[in-house]
């Protein structure tokens, strides 16, 4: 073990690992969503997010290889320039701002994303070129300061209208490319500590195991009860942060 992380520490880490990545192995993405703000209650935000970002591109690969023949790519790279700029941005804000206020933000980000999940409003299939500037950019912005950018670029996909399998195939695709883009700049930025990069070792293997388990696992609750029981949970989890000391 690492001086930077308790037994506890342990614990608490590799509960939430087990459990981020089985929702990921059942839905295709959300573990960043899951995992962020459970380890930021307990864990520096410095050392969460570059963290979650390398545990993501290896959770991302693995999706990727399997599915790599059904990738829209036309509609990844209309936003991929745009994450670039969002991680460049997010990059000067982590080394400017506080760490706590970084915590509340990512607090009330989450809290907006659940009301956002347990509303679900229906979404019509739109083109405009202003979709893959916002889902690139706040991708790359939020995906780099809390570790947690996929739901802008999932919003971005539904917007599109594409097949099931080509959604979870594109998803897995644009988070592989966000995430090395993030770890370039986290590399650059001397955020991958020799701590970090233990922990990531010692973590793998839960994340392998856990969306094995995810991928088959087979449920008879109905889509729109489980994002609802997503909502609530990432509530929760949003209104803790904010009274994070």
């Amino acid at each position: 073990m690492t001086e930077l992380l308790s037994s506890a520490d342990y614990v608490l880490l590799t509960v939430t690992i087990l459990i981020a990545y089985t929702f990921r192995g059942v839905t295709g993405f959300g573990s960043g969503l899951i995992s962020v703000p459970l380890l930021a209650l307990f864990l520096p935000i410095s050392f969460v997010v570059p963290f979650i970002s390398l545990m993501d591109i290896s959770a991302s690969l693995l999706h990727a290889l399997h599915t790599r023949k059904h990738v829209a790519w036309s509609i990844i790279f209309r936003a991929l320039p745009f994450s670039v700029a969002g991680v460049a941005v997010a990059l000067f804000v982590i080394q400017s701002v506080d760490s706590l206020i970084l915590v509340r933000w990512l607090g009330i980000f989450i809290i907006a994303f659940a009301i956002y999940s347990l509303i679900a409003p229906a979404l019509k299939k739109n083109d405009a070129f202003i979709w893959p500037v916002f889902a690139g950019f706040f991708g790359g912005l939020i995906g780099a300061l809390f570790g947690t950018g996929s739901p802008f670029y999932v919003f971005y996909f539904h917007l599109q209208q594409i097949d099931k399998t080509v959604f979870r195939a594109s998803c897995a695709s644009v988070f592989l490319l966000d995430g090395l883009i993030r770890a370039a700049g986290f590399t650059l930025s001397g955020f991958y500590s020799a701590e970090v990069l233990i922990n990531i070792l010692y973590a793998l293997p839960l994340m392998f195991l856990s969306m094995y388990a995810g991928e088959h696992i087979h449920t008879s609750i109905s889509q729109r009860t489980f994002q609802r029981a997503v909502g609530v949970f990432l509530m929760l989890s949003g209104i803790a942060l904010l009274f994070k000391n």
